[in-house]
């Protein structure tokens, strides 16, 4: 909302790429978010029209910052500061069988049973 520049881990965390500060900062000193190929520090000063790498599990998302924001806003209004150019192909990697889980139960089905567990310690 305002003209000057913010830190890489409150403008991660208010245009809703991580869930958490904490998150963006612990993504940023584990070398997961890249400015022009090279890791940044959390306190970054992000700038408009910077592309900004992010190592979200298996993929590589990109994105472009449009404006500056200082603190969290709803995910509508979120979408007009940033700029997603990850491709698809990168969204695509999370519907591979080789990044599914491994043993699904559906949510509500209660607790396992006797017999659920042994087959799982079986899976396993």
């Amino acid at each position: 909302m305002s003209d000057k520049g913010s830190r890489l881990d409150k403008w991660l965390w208010a245009t809703r790429v991580f869930k958490t500060r904490t998150q963006a900062t612990d993504a940023c000193k584990s070398g997961h978010v890249k400015i022009n190929d090279q890791t940044v520090k959390p306190a970054h000063e992000v700038k408009v029209g910077e592309v900004i790498s992010i190592k979200l599990g298996v993929i590589e998302k990109t994105v472009k910052v449009l404006g500056m924001l200082e603190r969290r806003v709803s995910a509508s209004v979120a979408k007009t500061y940033i700029e997603d150019l990850t491709p698809p192909e990168e969204y695509q990697k999370l519907r591979r069988p080789e990044y599914q889980p491994v043993f699904f139960r559906p949510k509500g089905s209660g607790r396992p049973s006797k017999k659920d567990r042994r087959d799982l310690q079986k899976l396993l």
